[in-house]
């Protein structure tokens, strides 16, 4: 990515740019919770968060704090070089389907051994998503899933034209 690009951040921002590679886990101070056809169906304030160079952050929460109940087991699956083997999770609130709505790591590398099982969810296959008291914006495309909030600069890896960087 060409450094014209990259944002500048005040105090108080991160810059996704200053993310390392490989990704970093980290523990979430702030609360999550994340509500689907009106139901809260994932509420934290004992989730991780890992950062990734040009990646908005994915949250990870712990499956005590997911109403399971309202998971299915989700088609496909995928394969990330530093975490492992991914599962995908489908919501179905009410009647109400979002398919691949989140996925988990059963069985992560070593160095993410402490999310396993931990559900990292798509902001924009359900209602909301929120760090605290501010409500995220998904981030672009459909293969990242970072949760973006108003301390995270960009710009972003995801959206059309940006898989290049």
């Amino acid at each position: 990515m060409s450094g014209s690009l990259r944002k500048p951040i005040s105090p108080g921002q991160e810059s996704v740019w200053d993310y390392p590679r490989p990704p970093r886990l980290e523990a979430v101070e702030k609360p999550l919770r994340v509500v689907f056809n009106g139901v809260t169906v994932a509420e934290s304030s004992r989730a991780y968060r890992i950062i990734e160079t040009s990646h908005p952050p994915v949250y990870y929460i712990p499956p005590e704090d997911v109403r399971l109940d309202l998971l299915e087991a989700g088609p496909g699956q995928s394969f990330c070089e530093y975490k492992g083997q991914a599962k995908y999770w489908s919501l179905l609130v009410d009647g109400k389907l979002s398919k691949n709505a989140a996925w988990s790591y059963p069985n992560p590398s070593e160095q993410f051994k402490v999310i396993s099982s931990y559900l990292a969810f798509y902001a924009n296959r359900v209602d909301e998503c929120w760090v605290g008291n501010e409500q995220v914006t998904p981030q672009s495309g459909d293969f990242y899933g970072g949760w973006i909030t108003a301390s995270i600069v960009g710009p972003f890896k995801g959206g059309p034209g940006t898989w290049g960087w």
